[in-house]
């Protein structure tokens, strides 16, 4: 996954940038040095083949005759050719008589367009012209008399610009062969600039990691006056105010649920007292007068959810604290079930549905707590008939506790393991507390398991119990 990242990250992308921008500077700047150098030799080498045929044609000129035969354009031809270079070709033409520097040479790289320039116009003229793949200059002037009439009489001059073109190619070549260690160097500059820019920008992912995993006092180091240290300094301004935030939180939280604990623990002693008193009237309401026993069975109602409301809050606080621990022993777990359904007068209402036999190291009363809440909450809250199945593999064991009520509405459905959260706001004096399922969460963890809601099919609310094999230690807790 790293050396994938690597590939596809931000240190490759300003790699390729930087070459990419290497490449098209490097190739832009040689084109234009090769057009420019490449025009300059070959204008250098045109003006000096115009001013030396110029020179040569008027000295040869001087002296020649007309009107003239074949051998004095040919010995006329000769004497032009002698000074433009080696491989020059010059060719006369005077009415239909023509002669030549070299006879044999092609001749057609005098083009008909030049031709009829030389013919039309009272001055040299030349052209560029490609032949079997090289380039040539091609010259043509007509020759005028002293009183500067035409006398019929053309010279032309083709002269080879190979040399010049093989000039600049080589420097075309000297530049692509430097292309290789600018690319080099740009590729360096790049994974240094890449360092730079990255290091801070790691730095600032490992910290906002060690943010994600609950270690709020990490910070970044701010280098420099740029925008990546006034993104540190950011960073670091608001991982304190997150960390302030954060402790105040902690604090409160903290305080509510010593505040819970120690009301609960306060709360025991007198209820156990009214619980006595409760009790007493309880079983004396039958000699009372009507309105007197109504009120003394109400009080003794009130108080025994009272009681069970401080019991709930004090085991609350303990899994709040870190307080709850497992005491584990080998249980068969149908029997632990069926006895917990004994203890509370529901074997006749609930269905069970041991499977096969399955033993599990689990906290035997803890157990009896998570299947009460469940099965009770299923009575209440859903309709008979109410199934509890048993069911085991390889991992652990699941009981599943159904109804055929109503079901669990959409909007309710996240919300069931919430403390103190009931489904009908009208329920407010119902027999429960809202903290069932969420005990019963809490122990189903305690043990490495989980407990989840959901709807069945056919109709009903459906509670699953899923208990590991081994229970988890109590140091992670």
């Amino acid at each position: 996954m790293r050396r994938l990242r690597w590939f596809g990250g931000l240190r490759t992308r300003l790699v390729v940038a930087f070459v990419l921008v290497a490449l098209v500077s490097g190739l832009t700047a040689t084109a234009f040095a090769y057009r420019e150098s490449r025009n300059a030799v070959l204008d250098r080498k045109q003006n000096a083949v115009l001013t030396d045929f110029r020179n040569r044609m008027e000295q040869a000129a001087a002296d020649f005759d007309i009107p003239a035969d074949g051998v004095a354009l040919s010995r006329l031809a000769d004497r032009i050719a002698d000074g433009l270079g080696d491989g020059a070709l010059v060719v006369t033409r005077y009415r239909s008589l023509t002669g030549a520097s070299d006879p044999s040479a092609d001749r057609t790289r005098i083009t008909p367009a030049l031709r009829e320039a030389v013919r039309t116009r009272d001055r040299i003229s030349f052209q560029r012209v490609d032949w079997r793949g090289s380039p040539y200059l091609v010259v043509g002037t007509p020759v005028t008399t002293d009183t500067a009439r035409p006398s019929g009489l053309d010279v032309f001059a083709v002269v080879s610009l190979r040399a010049e073109l093989e000039h600049t190619t080589g420097v075309l070549a000297a530049v692509r062969d430097a292309m290789v260690p600018v690319v080099l160097l740009a590729v360096v500059l790049a994974l240094l600039a890449a360092g730079t820019v990255l290091r801070p920008v790691r730095e600032l992912g490992r910290a906002t990691r060690r943010h994600a995993a609950g270690d709020l006092s990490s910070r970044v180091r701010v280098r420099g006056r740029d925008e990546l240290a006034d993104l540190a300094r950011d960073f670091n301004e608001t991982a304190n105010a997150l960390e302030a935030s954060v402790a105040e939180l902690r604090e409160q939280d903290a305080r509510a649920k010593r505040f819970v604990a120690d009301v609960s623990h306060e709360l025991r002693t007198p209820l156990a007292a009214m619980t006595m008193v409760a009790t007493v009237l309880d079983e004396d309401a039958g000699s009372l007068p009507p309105d007197s026993a109504r009120a003394a069975r109400t009080v003794t109602e009130e108080t025994a959810r009272l009681a069970r409301l401080v019991e709930d809050l004090m085991e609350m606080s303990r899994f709040d604290s870190g307080a709850a621990r497992l005491n584990v022993s080998d249980t068969d777990l149908a029997e632990a079930v069926r006895a917990t359904l004994s203890l509370r007068g529901w074997t006749d209402r609930v269905r069970l549905e041991p499977g096969p036999a399955v033993t599990l190291p689990v906290d035997r009363r803890r157990l009896d707590v998570i299947v009460a809440n469940l099965v009770g909450n299923a009575l209440r809250h859903g309709a008979e008939p109410v199934t509890v199945a048993l069911a085991a593999d390889a991992g652990g064991a699941t009981v599943e506790v159904a109804d055929r009520g109503p079901g669990l509405p959409p909007d309710v459905l996240p919300h069931v393991f919430d403390r103190f959260y009931k489904a009908d706001s009208a329920r407010t004096r119902s027999e429960g507390s809202g903290l069932g399922t969420a005990i019963a969460l809490e122990n189903a963890r305690l043990h490495g398991g989980t407990v989840v809601a959901a709807d069945r099919p056919d109709g009903g609310a459906l509670f699953t119990l899923r208990l590991p094999r081994r229970p988890a230690p109590e140091e992670t807790r």
